[in-house]
């Protein structure tokens, strides 16, 4: 229930139809991170592009798990791990815990940041996504036993930290308008 629902005043009546729309508003970030995450999965013969698979599910978790904590809990987070793991061809559980940690660490401080400008955002989001980018390689290098280069992950974090602007602005929109539930 929306938290404009439990505050005392004059509101409409609580029908299927609003009930509906507040569960929709609720499941916006999960449902955006996965469609994004699906999107990159299209033929576009790009360079590079199964780099944003990884980059567009750590950006989602990280910036719905900032702003709307409620809307994306551990669970969600574990599917969305799971799913990234089984497109990206990573050892399952590579994804998920490296998913599960940053959404730790958004929530642990993401009360602090908010409350900073974009920039300090984004720049201790670049510091997040290295080091994301570090645990994927360090848990894929030791669950195949075989000592990988770290160019791709680095050049996975770069990927990841260049891209969060291009994502972050129109989900900030979305969650201004319609993802917010309290205007339901």
């Amino acid at each position: 229930m929306a938290r404009i629902d439990q505050t005392p005043g004059i509101r409409p009546t609580l029908t299927i139809g609003r009930r509906l729309d507040i569960a929709a508003r609720h499941a916006f970030p999960a449902c955006a991170t996965v469609l994004l995450m699906l999107l990159t999965e299209l033929p576009l013969k790009m360079p590079g592009q199964s780099a944003l698979l990884p980059a567009v599910a750590l950006i989602g978790v990280w910036f719905w798990s900032l702003v709307r904590p409620s809307s994306m809990p551990p669970l969600v987070v574990f599917v969305i791990g799971c799913l990234l793991d089984l497109r990206a061809y990573l050892p399952l559980g590579c994804g998920v815990l490296t998913l599960l940690i940053v959404h730790g660490l958004a929530t642990r401080f993401g009360r602090t940041l908010i409350q900073q400008g974009f920039a300090t955002i984004w720049f201790v989001f670049g510091l997040v996504a290295t080091g994301a980018a570090a645990l994927l390689w360090l848990l894929t290098a030791l669950l195949t036993f075989r000592l990988l280069s770290p160019a791709p992950a680095l050049f996975q974090a770069a990927i990841t930290v260049a891209l969060y602007p291009v994502l972050a602005i129109p989900l900030a929109s979305a969650h201004r308008s319609l993802a917010d539930p309290e205007r339901a």
